[in-house]
């Protein structure tokens, strides 16, 4: 016999409301209320159970909420339903009650073609319930409705134990465009999840185009190199590495991509001497760089261009008082100024520049002077006439008119990425440093790009002779046109020295953030939509001191990596971390991040960082993070209408990045879970050979280093 629609919501009634607020809400269960299972609802299903849905009538249809917790008070005998209890002694009695958070509206929208009822949940309250309020359970249709609504949930990425195994699917749109964070300890299943995000949105993206290639773009940067053969079977997967190999190509990050705060970080600058001095010379050689010197129209703008710098500077000191205040430094600039005269007139032969050089010489002798000590003689310049200085300006200006006039511009700024020889830097270093009497204050920074340019294991990767142009490495980095070379980017950084490892990675997202800007310029506010995906992100955006006086590469780093946070939405760059240690990221990320993917975290301190992230209403799920099984986790914020656990889909073992715990007793036994023997030999001396770059007698491990 069927049961009128009355009866059948009366069946579903579990108890009443006894106390609301508008962040929890307290409810006396029922005697009759189910005290394991409830078989009312369809199927049989666990209840009274933490996290679970509970639905209260309300005017817009019910309201949802959530079970925070499950207590059991002691209290007089209660009068049951229906029934007159006369007589009884009253003794303690159990009264079951719970703690509920609301958290929106499930809407009725009628019935659809097959009959059944349709409903769609709505996040926030509009008006709370009162007491006495009855509190209903749930129908496997309604439990669906409220994980499963909202708009564009496309990709499927697993489903809610807590909600009748309803599909969990996301809106790429959300999931990506506001930037998620997904956290959680060592081998909870953070990385098969990231790697599960990537290839599910692929499989729908390529359904939704009748199984052509999707126009999309993720670049994976990858610090222990687990994702090399993650995306093997998806078309034209790019793998980058150090040392290439068979399916992997030679990652290239050229050093004239280092913009000057990168630089500066890396040879540890000091702000007031070295900085300037840095930024001047990446001015040049840029400079130079842009102006071959093939042509005669060539060689006179690039005359035209050094009178011009020199004019302009020397113009500026006369205007600061250097002459008077700074003469030594002043003596030696325009000492240096003369060689390089003399330099240009042994190519140019023009009459004019004879004039500038007699004019520097006759300042330079007349300020000139000298004395000795302790047996050495020590030069030095006294205050210098102005008249004399006014001369070397007309001189100057005379000499420049012949070339067609000032040029204002010194060159490109230290910042473009322009291509130029590496072993140029530091000889240019030397030579402005001996201009501004400061060789003493430079050997350091000198010896620092020295060393890096020696290094032969990043040499392949930043100052390769045969290196790429940059519209080549954007091409392979960020992806081709209709991202006809593949979907995917993973660059292995596993075998990136230590020292500049945090420099590259970080050249690496500026250069991808810029390149967007210009794309959303050029095309009238459009965007391109990439992602950006960051293991260890606590490596790399770790929070850091702000003092702007030094920075060291690990700051600089982290400052890229919050711009995108900040600006990357509207420019089309979406970023996912992936981080083990919330604690130790840097709280302007972790702010901005709109979505969390939240695994097992144990750490007291992660879990009082994530309980930071959310509203106090929905802490109760968060107390769950301790005990969650691997592959499940809670996905709450932008990307999810409400806070709901999820058990992820599970990836076969070839799909899986290479981050599984080590078989210790496999190895110790010699057999393997799956019966097979387990073998584990190790050649100490092909590794001492690899690690120390000698290359090993074999053949083909020859050929292998050859690739």
């Amino acid at each position: 016999m069927s049961l009128s629609p009355l009866a059948f919501a009366d069946s579903l009634r579990i108890g009443s409301i006894d106390f609301v607020s508008p962040d929890e809400i307290k409810v006396l269960l029922d005697i009759e209320a189910p005290d394991g299972v409830a078989l009312n609802t369809g199927t049989p299903r666990s209840f009274p159970r933490i996290n679970g849905y509970l639905l209260i009538p309300s005017d817009e249809g019910h309201l949802v909420a959530q079970v925070e917790w499950i207590t059991i008070e002691r209290s007089q005998y209660p009068k049951r339903k229906g029934m007159q209890d006369f007589g009884l002694v009253d003794l303690p009695y159990p009264l079951r009650k719970m703690s509920l958070n609301p958290l929106g509206c499930l809407i009725y929208e009628g019935s659809n073609a097959g009959g059944e009822e349709v409903y769609r949940f709505r996040r926030g309250v509009e008006s709370y319930p009162t007491v006495g309020d009855a509190v209903l359970l749930p129908t496997q249709n309604q439990l669906r409705a409220i994980v499963e609504s909202g708009d564009n949930r496309r990709v499927l990425i697993g489903s809610s134990p807590l909600a009748a195994n309803a599909k969990v699917m996301i809106d790429p749109d959300r999931l990506f465009g506001r930037h998620l964070a997904v956290l959680g300890n060592t081998g909870s299943g953070k990385s098969c999840s990231v790697a599960g995000l990537v290839r599910w949105s692929m499989v729908e993206a390529r359904k939704a185009r009748a199984g052509a290639d999707p126009n999309a773009r993720f670049i994976v940067l990858d610090p222990n190199g687990e994702y090399a053969n993650t995306f093997r079977d998806m078309s034209k997967v790019r793998v980058y590495a150090v040392e290439p190999g068979e399916g992997v190509e030679q990652l290239q990050v050229p050093l004239w991509f280092w913009n000057s705060a990168e630089w500066s970080a890396f040879t540890q600058a000091s702000a007031k001497m070295q900085r300037p001095l840095l930024r001047r010379a990446l001015r040049d050689i840029k400079a130079g760089r842009a102006l071959s010197t093939s042509s005669p129209e060539e060689e006179k703008l690039a005359l035209r261009r050094y009178l011009s710098s020199r004019l302009i500077s020397i113009r500026r000191d006369l205007r600061s008082g250097d002459i008077q205040t700074d003469e030594s430094k002043f003596g030696f600039r325009l000492k240096a100024i003369a060689t390089d005269m003399q330099g240009k007139i042994a190519v140019h032969g023009n009459n004019k520049l004879d004039d500038v050089l007699a004019a520097i010489n006759t300042a330079l002798t007349a300020a000139h002077n000298s004395f000795i000590k302790d047996g050495k003689t020590i030069e030095y310049y006294r205050a210098f006439n102005e008249a004399h200085v006014q001369a070397i300006i007309a001189a100057l200006e005379s000499s420049v008119d012949t070339v067609g006039g000032v040029l204002l511009q010194e060159g490109p700024d230290e910042d473009v990425p322009i291509a130029f020889d590496g072993s140029q830097l530091p000889d240019h270093l030397e030579i402005l440093a001996e201009q501004e009497n400061a060789s003493q204050f430079t050997d350091f920074l000198v010896s620092r790009i020295r060393t890096l340019l020696s290094d032969t294991r990043m040499r392949s990767i930043i100052s390769n002779p045969n290196g790429i142009n940059l519209h080549d490495w954007l091409s392979r980095c960020i992806g081709d046109s209709q991202a006809s070379n593949g979907s995917v980017t993973v660059i292995d950084l596993s075998l990136v020295s230590a020292e500049v490892v945090h420099i590259i990675t970080a050249v690496i997202a500026r250069m991808t953030l810029e390149a967007l800007q210009r794309y959303r310029t050029l095309h009238h506010g459009k965007t391109l939509p990439t992602v950006l995906v960051m293991e260890e992100a606590h490596t790399f955006i770790k929070r850091y001191k702000d003092d702007a006086e030094n920075q060291n590469s690990a700051a600089i780093c982290c400052q890229v990596f919050e711009k995108i946070a900040r600006e990357g939405r509207k420019f089309g760059l979406g970023l996912v971390l992936s981080s083990q240690r919330p604690s130790e990221l840097s709280p302007t990320v972790l702010s901005q991040c709109n979505s969390y993917l939240l695994h097992r975290i144990s750490n007291d301190r992660d879990q009082e960082l994530v309980h930071k992230l959310v509203p106090d209403n929905l802490r109760g799920l968060l107390r769950d993070l301790p005990s969650l099984p691997s592959r499940h986790a809670i996905l709450l914020g932008w990307a999810s209408e409400l806070p709901v656990l999820v058990q992820m889909n599970a990836l076969p073992e070839h799909h899986r990045p290479k981050s599984d715990d080590p078989d210790f007793w496999a190895v110790w036994s010699g057999q393997g879970s799956d019966g097979k023997t387990v073998e584990r030999n190790v050649d100490w001396k092909e590794i001492a050979d690899y690690w120390q770059q000698i290359r090993p007698s074999n053949e083909g491990r020859d050929e292998d280093l050859e690739l």
